[in-house]
């Protein structure tokens, strides 16, 4: 089978530059068995050049819609694509589906972001312009097969009459091997935060919860790990928070060294207003840490059970749930357990084999 995924970037050929993992190794298992050609809209690589086993082109920033589109046309006549697959509904998603109209192949997207939301308040979410909500529309009632992570996603759909299938993106554990869940040793506690410093990501309520954390008594210490998009804000909180000695920044983390960071971790603290997945709870999860965070994602769809769930931008009860979790061991580990069972059920491999049989259904159609 002949596939053109198209993604916004991470596909450089220097691996660290804006890695996206669960793309990766998407890529390396469907390229294994297919010939495998990504469209890059991030990039100015002048030759397409082999990455993990796929053809990557870059079409450049500037005009990148037009230039992705005509690429792939050019792609597609030069040996037929079967099927056209792409991740995030805009602009990737708008781009793929001109694309499979011009040339006539079925079209796959997998909403991956904020595209279905916006929040005013800070100007985030794919549904901010006319434009925005335009092309996402396009994408998805263009789509032989829209599909989203999460029930966050799936709800999203459904409200606007769109069938959308369940598939998260997994974990590589050939790259990322699973660890037991551990019981708590020592008294201080180890706290994590794995995302980047955004508005999104509503690292107030995390840093307003970890002052909590600390005035009620509790010793911990907290890593945050991510790129700062605003300037040292953040940071700024922490300070005035009196934090300061209580949270380490990391910036952002090479992927082969954060796996140690957050193994490390007794609790991942997640504090975002919306999410389509995230990675990071599942990376934490096949590492044996388990999730007290905000009721988003994979989050809200695995609490009580395999994580626990607090509403969104509430610190109290962030807080609340994660001593509470710290001070029960028991709990702690038979969530961490089941966290990972979960994980370890929808890898890597069952993402690559799901999307498989979802190129073969529409491609005989």
């Amino acid at each position: 089978m002949r596939i053109a995924l198209v993604v916004p970037g991470g596909v450089s050929s220097v691996r660290a530059e804006g890695e996206i993992p669960a793309l990766h190794a998407l890529i390396e298992r469907l390229a294994t068995r297919h010939d495998v050609q990504v469209f890059s809209t991030d990039g100015h690589a002048r030759l397409p050049y082999r990455f993990l086993g796929a053809t990557v082109h870059h079409c450049g920033r500037s005009g990148s819609w037009f230039r992705t589109g005509r690429a792939i046309v050019a792609a597609h006549r030069a040996a037929p694509f079967d099927v056209v697959h792409a991740f995030w509904a805009l602009p990737t998603g708008a781009i793929a589906a001109a694309a499979g109209r011009w040339i006539g192949r079925p079209v796959l997207v997998h909403v991956a972001g904020t595209e279905l939301v916006y929040f005013p308040d800070i100007g985030v979410g794919g549904q901010r312009t006319w434009r925005g909500r335009r092309g996402v529309s396009f994408a998805l009632r263009t789509a032989s097969r829209v599909t989203g992570a999460s029930s966050s996603v799936i709800q999203l759909l459904d409200a606007r009459g769109i069938r959308g299938e369940r598939v998260a993106l997994g974990v590589d554990v050939t790259r990322w091997p699973a660890l037991a869940p551990r019981r708590r040793t020592g008294s201080s506690a180890r706290l994590v935060h794995v995302a980047d410093l955004n508005p999104i990501k509503d690292q107030g309520t995390l840093l307003e919860a970890a002052r909590l954390l600390a005035e009620g008594g509790l010793d911990f210490h907290l890593d945050i790990a991510g790129q700062d998009t605003l300037g040292g804000r953040i940071q700024d909180t922490a300070r005035k928070l009196g934090l300061a000695g209580r949270v380490t920044f990391h910036g952002r983390v090479p992927h082969a060294d954060l796996r140690a960071l957050i193994a490390e971790g007794d609790l991942l603290l997640h504090s975002s207003r919306f999410e389509a997945g995230p990675l990071a709870v599942l990376e934490a999860a096949v590492v044996g840490v388990p999730t007290v965070g905000t009721a988003v994602g994979h989050i809200a769809d695995w609490a009580p059970a395999a994580a626990v769930a607090v509403p969104v931008r509430d610190a109290v009860a962030l807080a609340a749930e994660a001593r509470r979790l710290l001070q029960d061991d028991d709990r702690r580990l038979s969530i961490a357990h089941e966290a990972q069972r979960r994980a370890l059920a929808c890898d890597a491999d069952w993402t690559a084999r799901t999307f498989e049989a979802l190129y073969e259904s529409v491609a005989r159609r």
